[in-house]
């Protein structure tokens, strides 16, 4: 039986605004990009119930310190400075995944999950020591997934062994596995990828290489891995795949023109199967980074329907993360 959700707490004012810190004994990594300021209001109004499905929280490292292991160093990205984002954008809930400066410490991301009302959901990191009783308490405080990171230049690479460990360990609970590799990876990875025990969501397309052709046989791999799996798509960050398309700034109208073949491609391909996100605070991002209210009127350029984008931004995250509950 589903339950209302509790009213979600205020952000602070202003919280929004100002990228700060990090607090405590930290310094930012050089030349770390901040995220975006004042944010612009998006012209496309999102549908009520709207789920960010990707953002991160950093810290505050004053209260959660950045892990020892970590790769970088962010600025402080609070829990309030993202719900006072999702409201300024117009997005009902969130799925906030652990950042990997945090490592397997879930703090930062429990603390803005259960400050969020009913409103939020987690993807933990952890360690195949986890307990039983550790993994239920991050079942009820909201946690819905693990996430494996094949990324060398954000972790340090976990044996498979390890990682299959954790994913038979999870599966009792219904979560799933978030992966996040480089396209060329997949060939290796793949089968992997197949023998696991869940469901899968794949980050950010599996990071295509958008020079490219959308019907090469890269991305076609890629198609075909989704399709033959319980797998599930994030049509997210495009200011992190492009290669050529102008930036999500000044007011820009077309951005990201070399990644939309992409996104609307798993889009339609995969209309009951694909999330969206924000990706905020776009950590280590080198080149810009992007105004957060462009970010959300790309979406019509990759979801083409109302139908398609009702499937993207409200029904499919709610069947994963709320199943059974309404917006």
């Amino acid at each position: 039986m589903s339950t209302s959700p509790e009213p979600r707490p205020a952000p602070v004012p202003g919280s929004l605004t100002r990228p700060s810190g990090p607090s405590g004994p930290f310094t930012k990594s050089p030349g770390w990009l901040d995220w975006y300021a004042d944010p612009s209001a998006p012209a496309f109004t999102l549908p009520q119930g709207t789920v960010d499905a990707h953002c991160h929280v950093f810290g505050p490292g004053a209260e959660f310190p950045y892990a020892p292991q970590r790769k970088y160093t962010p600025c402080d990205a609070s829990k309030d400075q993202l719900f006072a984002l999702r409201d300024h954008l117009g997005v009902s809930r969130n799925v906030i995944v652990q950042a990997t400066c945090h490592g397997a410490d879930n703090s930062a991301m429990l603390d803005a999950v259960r400050a969020s009302g009913g409103m939020a959901r987690g993807i933990a990191t952890v360690r195949p020591d986890i307990t039983d009783a550790e993994l239920e308490e991050l079942h009820v405080a909201g946690v819905r997934g693990v996430r494996f990171n094949f990324l060398k230049r954000l972790v340090d690479a976990a044996p498979t062994e390890d990682l299959a460990a954790i994913a038979r360990r999870i599966a009792p609970l219904g979560w799933h596995v978030v992966i996040y590799f480089e396209s060329a990876d997949l060939e290796e990875l793949e089968g992997f990828f197949s023998s696991l025990p869940t469901p899968l969501v794949v980050d950010h397309m599996g990071r295509p290489d958008v020079t490219q052709p959308v019907d090469g046989p890269e991305f076609t791999r890629f198609l075909r891995f989704v399709d033959r799996g319980d797998v599930w798509v994030k049509a997210t960050c495009p200011e992190r795949l492009t290669a050529t398309g102008r930036p999500a700034l000044g007011g820009e109208p077309e951005p990201y023109s070399d990644v939309v073949p992409f996104g609307r491609k798993v889009v339609e391909e995969f209309p009951d199967s694909v999330l969206w996100g924000t990706d905020w605070p776009h950590p280590n991002l080198k080149s810009h980074m992007p105004d957060d209210g462009l970010l959300v009127d790309y979406v019509p350029r990759v979801a083409v329907t109302s139908e398609l984008r009702h499937k993207l931004l409200v029904d499919n995250p709610m069947r994963l993360y709320w199943p059974g509950e309404g917006v």
